[in-house]
């Protein structure tokens, strides 16, 4: 099969393959069986998703498609963008804000240093209380919408959550509230939190498509702050996210009671760079 050149990044712990499909004019329709092998830890690359960069449509500086680890197409990813944004920096235009073309629409990607990136997450169309019942449990969130296309998100406070064996304690529930109907038919990212301080949110995110916990979530992180300022549980203004993979900061802008800017800073990591050349990879790439 031909060598296929790619960066391997992590933003806080969500790790990405990216490729530049100006250079390898990959079709798309490849993409969700090229994320779904590739992704697959152990038996090749792996990653929490595959980022591809392309020549933008209509004006930006890039476009994103953005693949979970099983195939299925994100409509935007906050750490991804920022690791896009610093690869868009990189390779495609040394500018101080990339515009990024997403699913969800187009997303300005700031370096703020050589590692730094700060995005502007897709604001939120829906967000909205709800009650739900899951595995014998009563319980309340926020049913939290990002963008069009929207990119959902279920927010749920968890007391104690800091001490908890989240991964044994709470996957079965996260994956059941995923699927909840009450979040339609697309599910929803599910993101645990407690708050530890006005400005400090500890978060815990089972994401759709990687169909587990993850390190980090960048959207979920975002949602979760928007949400807790909703509710007045956390002050206006930056709140620092602990994920496991790292601290992230969040910053919504209100306007007159809605979400007009939602800022995602945090750090990025080039990890390795090289070329691809999986045996198994049975893909006509051309």
């Amino acid at each position: 099969m031909k060598k296929i050149p790619y960066l391997k990044m992590q933003g806080a712990g969500n790790d990405f393959i990216m490729l530049d499909n100006r250079q390898l004019k990959l079709d798309p329709a490849l993409f969700p069986a090229l994320a779904r092998r590739l992704c697959c830890r152990r038996l090749s690359v792996g990653a929490d998703g595959l980022m591809v960069a392309d020549a933008p449509e209509h004006g930006g500086d890039l476009k994103m498609y953005f693949f979970n680890s099983d195939g299925s197409m994100g409509e935007m990813c906050g750490n991804g963008a920022r690791c896009i944004g610093r690869f868009g920096y990189e390779h495609f235009a040394a500018k101080e804000t990339v515009i990024i073309e997403a699913t969800a629409g187009d997303v300005p990607a700031q370096r703020i240093d050589k590692r730094m990136y700060r995005v502007h997450l897709n604001k939120p169309t829906r967000m909205a209380q709800v009650s739900l019942e899951a595995q014998g449990r009563s319980l309340e969130g926020m049913y939290v919408v990002l963008g069009n296309p929207g990119l959902p998100h279920g927010v749920f406070v968890w007391d104690g959550l800091k001490d908890l064996d989240y991964q044994s304690e709470l996957f079965s529930l996260g994956r059941t509230l995923r699927y909840h109907p009450v979040f339609g038919s697309k599910g929803a990212n599910i993101n645990f939190c407690q708050v530890l301080a006005p400005d400090h949110v500890l978060v815990r995110t089972y994401e759709r498509g990687v169909e587990d916990f993850t390190l980090a979530c960048g959207t979920g992180s975002g949602s979760t702050v928007a949400a807790l300022q909703k509710l007045g549980l956390v002050q206006m203004g930056p709140v620092r996210i602990s994920n496991p993979g790292g601290d992230l900061w969040v910053e919504p802008v209100w306007q007159e009671g809605k979400v007009e800017q939602l800022l995602l800073t945090g750090p990025t990591n080039i990890v390795a760079e090289g070329f691809i050349t999986d045996e198994d990879l049975e893909l006509d790439l051309g």
